[in-house]
């Protein structure tokens, strides 16, 4: 019984120990760069915004996704403005879930997407390591979607964690964290 009480405080400890390694801006006091109130506000603007967004004449044809944006996706490219400023949108429908294929989102095209995933590229400055690009991750109602944490999924999102929106789309070539221009 010892054994294991002192191996559950070791394996407690070593977690600790963890997180403040991984996520040394929670550990320091710092807030994480996304999820914040500013980003939530810039967010539900900008969904507002692009209220049409399925309407724009820039769009692609579904085709194969994968995680995590689902097993179908779709793009849309426009410029959006929020707040006075105008903005370069790529907004992304992900579809997935028993009976989704390309054939059933080509005959209804007006299937609701689970989840739209959104970059935007922001003012100079936002975020120059990584192109000034703000990530948001919306709910098929159009709410901001939420991480197992309870942070939403909006603005600099995963921004120095191995993966998540920002590692992901720095692989794509061309350092323009686009992989519509990879092909």
């Amino acid at each position: 019984m010892r054994f294991k009480v002192v191996l559950s405080v070791l394996v407690s400890l070593a977690l600790i120990a963890t997180a403040v390694v991984i996520f040394p801006a929670c550990s320091s006091g710092q807030a994480m760069p996304f999820g914040e109130q500013e980003d939530v506000d810039f967010g539900t603007a900008l969904w507002t915004a692009m209220a049409d967004y399925q309407g724009w004449k820039m769009q692609s044809d579904f085709y194969p996704g994968g995680t995590p944006h689902g097993m179908f996706v779709r793009l849309y490219y426009n410029m959006v403005t929020v707040d006075g400023t105008p903005y370069h949108v790529i907004a992304k429908d992900n579809y997935g879930g028993e009976g989704v294929t390309l054939e059933t989102l080509a005959a209804d095209p007006t299937t609701p997407a689970m989840a739209v995933t959104v970059m935007v590229q922001r003012e100079a400055g936002y975020d120059a390591d990584n192109n000034d690009w703000f990530w948001v991750k919306y709910m098929g109602d159009g709410m901001i979607e939420k991480n197992a944490d309870g942070m939403a999924l909006a603005g600099r999102v995963a921004k120095g964690m191995e993966m998540g929106c920002i590692a992901c789309h720095a692989k794509a070539k061309g350092g323009d964290y686009l992989f519509s221009n990879d092909h």
